[in-house]
């Protein structure tokens, strides 16, 4: 029987006093999307490139149906199939200490913090995998992180697919309500693309590409 994940990985428990932000996470906190360049990253200049070959139909399909999660699935299939868990989590956390002083934008940084000075319950919503975002969330202090989660076989091991449809547009509402109640509200959003719109509507204050504070 596979894994299908948890449907979100709290970090910590959120009080009913405290006031609820939400960031995405790819070229919001970040200058470039993490998990394409993770894959790259893990598989090397020829193994990327071997990898892309291989899913010629697949980008060539995109640009026929649109479907970013179709896409990523096809990804995870192609350069994660078969990695055991355990490896993936240490490859990631190998990642983003890596790449982790040239990746965090770092007016989204000060943003980040200064909500965290304010008490407030900061959660990343991404549609990357949780599995490779987490140790960025962990680095940045963040109370909880709700992201696209990997299936993994009865081996512990990637199977390709994902367990929840892609976070992102209305995806990302739904998350935050299964995680938080249908009542939650958002002090802030902050997202820098169209997959960011819903999230950023619900918000008292939105930044779309800005930060203030």
């Amino acid at each position: 029987m596979s894994d299908m994940g948890t449907p979100a990985l709290i970090h910590q428990p959120h009080r009913k006093d405290q006031a609820i932000v939400a960031f995405d996470f790819d070229g919001t906190l970040t200058v470039r999307d993490s998990f394409t360049q993770f894959l790259r990253w893990r598989a090397g200049a020829g193994g990327w490139f071997l990898g892309l070959a291989r899913l010629a139909p697949d980008l060539a399909a995109y640009a026929g149906h649109r479907d970013r999660g179709r896409l990523k699935a096809a990804s995870a299939r192609e350069f994660l199939q078969g990695v055991p868990r355990t490896q993936l989590e240490a490859d990631a956390e190998a990642f983003a200490g890596q790449v982790w002083p040239g990746f965090i934008r770092y007016d989204a940084l000060a943003c980040w913090n200064d909500w965290g000075k304010k008490g407030a319950y900061r959660v990343i919503v991404t549609a990357s995998p949780e599995t490779t975002v987490a140790p960025f969330a962990r680095r940045l202090g963040a109370e909880a992180l709700l992201g696209t989660p990997l299936v993994f076989d009865a081996d512990d091991r990637v199977t390709g697919a994902f367990a929840s449809p892609n976070c992102r547009g209305e995806e990302k509402v739904r998350r935050l309500h299964a995680a938080f109640g249908a009542d939650m509200t958002l002090a802030a959003a902050y997202g820098d693309t169209t997959g960011d719109t819903e999230m950023l509507a619900m918000a008292d204050e939105a930044g779309f590409r800005r930060f203030k504070g």
